[in-house]
């Protein structure tokens, strides 16, 4: 597939064949990105794990100390006074059972996020063909089934994501948008990977993360020495 004349251009900025550090390989990702819009930056590793496997699995969340850059829109399953915490915290939406069919029948799914108490979670299990594919179930590991709903709204609020191993063993993350300094992006980048470093499972051998790469929406992938995490 042939690349676009911006594309091109941008992949001039690095050396495919060289391995970057961090802030080197941040540096060039926010110089490439030159689309008319706030590119989303992302991590993507690839992990020396095998997921088929329960023992060598990887889930959990961190929040960003910059924040992802995008307004994050959540949905709480809550009744009574943790639907009301929720409201206070900042939460776009806060419902129960009602919410079934207008998700089910209507289709809508104007949220980004949702968490739910403990207690809702066998409601929120009837939608799990709809969110699961989307990565929006709640989920304990990720905090987003608990009773303290103010604090995780809050959290996501302020930049929490969640990172999880895929099919292909690889973790695909956003750590910011093109507008942010590079210190910035270099801080939510070294964040996430000593989150993943502390969730290393016991059962992992050889090299944990084996390859890793940064790229905006549009830009050229930038290459980083993973012997250096």
């Amino acid at each position: 597939m042939k690349k676009g004349k911006r594309y091109q251009e941008a992949a001039k900025l690095r050396d495919k064949t060289n391995l970057y550090e961090a802030p080197e390989a941040l540096a060039i990702v926010k110089k490439a990105a030159s689309a008319k819009f706030d590119e989303t930056i992302e991590a993507h590793l690839k992990m020396g794990l095998d997921g088929r496997h329960a023992d060598q699995q990887i889930r959990g969340a961190v929040v960003l100390p910059h924040g992802t850059g995008k307004k994050v829109r959540v949905l709480v399953f809550a009744k009574g006074d943790k639907a009301e915490e929720a409201l206070a915290a900042g939460a776009e939406f806060v419902g129960a059972e009602e919410l079934i069919p207008k998700i089910q029948n209507e289709g809508w799914l104007e949220f980004d996020k949702v968490v739910a108490t403990p207690n809702m979670m066998s409601v929120v299990g009837r939608l799990g063909r709809i969110l699961g594919p989307k990565g929006l179930m709640p989920n304990p590991k990720a905090g987003t089934v608990t009773m303290d709903v103010a604090k995780a709204v809050q959290e996501l609020k302020a930049g929490k994501i969640e990172y999880r191993l895929d099919k292909t063993n690889i973790v695909h993350v956003p750590i910011g948008k093109a507008s942010f300094t590079e210190e910035q992006l270099n801080e939510n980048f070294q964040t996430l990977i000593d989150a993943i470093i502390k969730a290393k499972p016991a059962a992992a051998k050889g090299q944990y993360i084996r390859s890793a790469t940064v790229t905006s929406t549009m830009g050229p992938g930038v290459k980083l020495n993973p012997a250096k995490f």
